[in-house]
């Protein structure tokens, strides 16, 4: 964003949002707003993006790879390319891979951050509230109600969420008081159906017995034509290019899902790498591509170097036979994978940003720079800043525009 773009986009906010901006990255935070105004190379970011959305309309992996090293502004890209997504019509979630918290290789707390994180375009609500209001335009009254859900909802859903979301969609079974009086209806506990079912969707663990209920007296046909027992991460998986492919087709251009820190894969122990790199490389480089997921992740140089040099002819003794550890050769594999390289800004780029961070504390703070003399202090700053990250070099910025508006301040008081 040049800067007559720059001064023409902050003259629609108030002044109390443009101090929240100063404020937040001046405390090392991120503010939605900021990474808009002051994100640089946008233009190589957008193209990069957008080569991914012309595959995902040709029914390709549309699969993105940010690749930097740390400090070099990942987390921001991806903050950026989110709010990108969501510009063009996208389901977005952006989650943390933190290590100890969310390892990718127990996917279903991986399924179930990104589910909490799912943001649709133009409105606040969640996966839930978004479903319930698709289904409540369906006349619930037609006696083919259940079957225009089923329409709804992608063949490729998983037996256990396809039951659910349908439960969520229908209306508990009509009982009598007389009934409700009956041992037989003594599991009918209608308070509870709605918070079982969010909850199921959603990747918590929920007792299946309950649920059981859940699905009976919401009356949906089929939850018996299958076990509801998920094993491994492959359910969650597909529930994931489900999802995707169900958002497509209700109007919305697919579900980008941006994983920051995926280096933290190569973080834990030998174990559970394969599971991880398995995973991994069913979103990136999947066999058979469904249409509607767009994946970015965000890694450090440290794990291609650690993806080249796994030691992919080790074998493991399972029950008396000796088999890969790895089942694929990822080094190989993964070499012709999409990627992006953030590289350090240059000098010109860190003066345009510390430009515009001059305008918005003008702005913020009332005050009047000078133009010469402010710049000089910044260079300098930049200057001793320079092998810091890049959210540390902005607090280094804003500090010394908050000395320059008090030695302002200071001018104006000698002169009176």
């Amino acid at each position: 964003m040049n800067l007559k773009d720059f001064n023409a986009a902050i003259d629609h906010y108030h002044n109390f949002t443009i101090r929240r901006i100063v404020e937040r990255l001046r405390d090392g935070l991120f503010d939605p707003l900021g990474v808009t105004l002051l994100t640089a190379n946008q233009e190589q970011l957008n193209q990069a993006f957008n080569v991914g959305v012309v595959k995902l309309e040709q029914n390709q992996a549309p699969g993105l790879c940010l690749r930097g090293a740390y400090g070099q502004g990942k987390s921001h890209n991806l903050t950026y390319l989110r709010q990108l997504a969501q510009n063009l019509g996208f389901v977005t979630s952006q989650i943390n891979l933190d290590p100890r918290e969310l390892p990718f290789h127990d996917f279903r707390l991986v399924y179930r951050a990104l589910i909490e994180q799912i943001r649709f375009p133009n409105n606040e609500l969640n996966l839930v509230q978004w479903w319930c209001k698709i289904t409540s335009e369906l006349d619930s009254n037609d006696k083919y109600h259940c079957q225009r859900v089923l329409d709804l909802i992608p063949l490729a859903m998983p037996h256990y969420f396809r039951s659910v979301l349908t439960a969520i969609a229908l209306k508990n079974i009509p009982l009598t008081p007389r009934q409700l009086k009956l041992k037989k209806y003594a599991t009918f506990c209608p308070r509870e159906f709605p918070w079982l079912l969010g909850n199921a969707l959603q990747g918590n663990l929920v007792p299946t017995v309950r649920l059981r209920h859940a699905l009976k007296y919401r009356q949906v046909p089929f939850y018996k034509d299958h076990s509801l027992v998920r094993k491994g991460w492959e359910p969650y998986l597909q529930t994931i290019y489900a999802l995707a492919e169900l958002f497509q087709n209700l109007g919305f251009k697919g579900w980008v899902i941006l994983f920051d820190e995926g280096e933290s894969l190569i973080q834990r122990s030998i174990t559970t790498r394969p599971k991880s790199y398995a995973i991994l490389d069913r979103l990136l480089t999947p066999d058979n591509y469904p249409n509607g997921l767009y994946p970015i992740f965000a890694f450090t140089d440290a794990f291609f170097m650690q993806i080249q040099n796994e030691d992919y002819e080790r074998l493991v003794n399972r029950r008396g036979i000796e088999t890969p550890y790895f089942s694929k050769n990822y080094g190989q594999i993964w070499q012709n994978i999409r990627t992006h390289s953030l590289n350090e800004l240059s000098l010109s780029a860190w003066q345009e940003i510390a430009t515009k961070l001059t305008i918005l504390h003008a702005r913020a703070y009332n005050w009047h720079p000078t133009t010469e003399s402010t710049r000089t202090e910044l260079t300098k700053t930049l200057q001793a800043s320079h092998t810091q990250e890049a959210r540390l070099r902005i607090k280094a910025l804003i500090n010394q525009l908050d000395l320059s508006q008090q030695q302002s301040r200071n001018d104006h008081s000698c002169r009176e």
